[in-house]
């Protein structure tokens, strides 16, 4: 039978700990509202962007020369894998999912014969990853001194991969993130970032008018393909910020009322176990009344 002592501690300590999470899941809620609209304000423009690109691209077919950001190196042998996971844990399989999904895609392309690389955002997923692919990863970026995500946040990143991919150190560049979809949710989704994948249906919602473009089309992509590294790159960081936020709240939600399950258990073992004391102290009691 347990010791009632160890019973008592074990329910104080499980209170506390369920006071913790109940106050973490309290903190996600608070942050997941500000996550979850920053996420889906900057849906529309990323989406336009890419509508725009298309629409210039369609008009484009048939010519030579374009921007290498859109007509890519002509060859896939060089890949880089850009994992993006939070800095903290407590938060389900949010982590977990990304990471699965990005070790699966990095597992393909090696059993293809491709040489990968590998670019981490967030610790969770470096710390993972360093396990098994130290030796594939060429970068990592700490994000844990921004409270508040802004576009700014995203530019060095996206600089940075520009520069690389100039300078010829891979051919595909594929980014893995969490799309919010709702507090139980969350969508990993792989996305190509350079060259830009672009949609041959993706210029429709423009409209069938015809567009002549001032300056040329080269111009225009020159200058866009780069800022939509970063838009593209911005978004799905921000999706990564409600996702993590709505596993988050959900996992602290489970976990707090799994706490108070244990704790309702272990009352019941309490007041059982004492209940046997008090019974073999009254048995003891009355067996040496009667022995005298």
């Amino acid at each position: 039978m347990a010791n009632l002592k160890d019973l008592r501690n074990r329910i104080a300590s499980v209170t506390s700990t369920q006071k913790i999470t109940k106050a973490m899941k309290m903190v996600s809620a608070s942050k997941l509202k500000r996550a979850q609209d920053a996420a889906e304000a900057a849906r529309p423009y990323a989406e336009r962007m890419e509508n725009v690109l298309s629409s210039i691209a369609s008009s484009m077919k048939g010519q030579t020369g374009g921007p290498a950001l859109l007509a890519g190196t002509g060859s896939d042998q060089k890949q880089l894998v850009i994992v993006a996971t939070s800095e903290r844990g407590l938060c389900g399989g949010f982590n977990t999912n990304i990471v699965k999904a990005a070790k699966a895609k990095i597992k393909a392309l090696i059993e293809d014969g491709k040489e990968v690389t590998i670019i981490t955002i967030g610790k969770k997923g470096a710390s993972v990853l360093k396990r098994e692919y130290e030796d594939k990863m060429v970068q990592h970026f700490d994000m844990s001194h921004v409270k508040n995500l802004a576009f700014d946040d995203a530019l060095p990143i996206a600089s940075r991969l520009i520069e690389m991919y100039e300078a010829g150190d891979y051919d595909v560049c594929t980014l893995f993130f969490a799309k919010f979809i709702n507090v139980l949710t969350q969508e990993v989704t792989p996305l190509q970032l350079i060259p830009a994948s672009i949609s041959d249906e993706g210029g429709a919602d423009l409209g069938i008018a015809c567009y002549e473009y001032e300056p040329d089309e080269n111009e225009i992509l020159e200058d866009l393909l780069p800022r939509n590294v970063g838009v593209q790159l911005f978004r799905a960081l921000l999706e990564n910020a409600a996702s993590e936020q709505g596993s988050r709240m959900t996992a602290m939600d489970n976990a707090t009322r799994n706490a108070g399950e244990m704790i309702d258990d272990l009352r019941t073992t309490y007041n059982r176990s004492r209940q046997a004391v008090i019974t073999n102290e009254l048995i003891e009691i009355i067996s040496g009344a009667e022995a005298l």
